[in-house]
């Protein structure tokens, strides 16, 4: 008799292992763990730069319009400048850029430099601020000085009104006059704004009783 080699069960000759699909739960647990290390390596994106730019400009107009109300509400008195007595009660406005009209000089907002010095009051009574101040002439209501600062007043108060939500189409001013004003200075004074896009006024006064 002839002997056979044995084989074993389920294999070739010689034994060979079984081919086959190999064991799926190893996979499994692979792409879990890749999942685990991408959620544990996973960072919230970083801001790389921060625009300042808008943050600033908005600061900007919030400190212009601290010192606005601030040099509104700071109006003091000197032999320089008196301030005219009315029977009016209610409280002085904040809104507006502060001109002052004192006895010999023209200033605006909280500036020491006078816009104008101011000549006799016999002349103020006549012709108001001196030509050389005017657009053309003695007799012209434009004062040139106080339109060019006023120009630059108002183009803030355009960006102050705009964060407040306010009509941004005119801006508004606080007359501070001395009591003994002349009438075509305060014209002048009113005239000039009103053609610099400055529509409404205010003037500071001080509070007495009537008679």
């Amino acid at each position: 008799m002839t002997a056979q080699n044995p084989t074993a069960p389920g294999g070739g000759a010689g034994g060979a292992p079984p081919v086959g699909p190999k064991p799926q739960g190893s996979l499994v647990r692979f792409k879990a763990a890749l999942r685990r290390a991408k959620r544990k390596n996973a960072r919230e994106p970083e801001i790389d730069f921060l625009n300042i730019t808008a943050m600033l400009d908005l600061m900007t107009i919030i400190l212009v319009f601290v010192l606005k109300s601030l040099s509104a509400s700071q109006v003091g008195q000197s032999d320089d400048l008196k301030l005219p007595v009315s029977v009016m009660t209610s409280e002085p406005s904040e809104e507006g850029v502060v001109v002052t009209i004192s006895k010999t000089q023209l200033l605006v907002g909280d500036g020491s430099t006078p816009v104008a010095e101011l000549a006799s009051r016999a002349q103020l009574a006549q012709t108001g601020l001196d030509a050389r101040y005017k657009r053309s002439g003695p007799n012209d209501l434009f004062i040139v000085p106080l339109a060019n600062v006023l120009s630059d007043y108002r183009k803030s108060d355009i960006q102050i009104r705009a964060v407040k939500g306010l009509d941004a189409s005119t801006s508004e001013a606080i007359v501070v006059a001395d009591a003994s004003t002349p009438y075509r200075v305060l014209i002048e004074r009113l005239f000039t704004p009103g053609a610099s896009e400055f529509g409404k006024y205010h003037l500071m006064v001080v509070s007495g009783k009537k008679g």
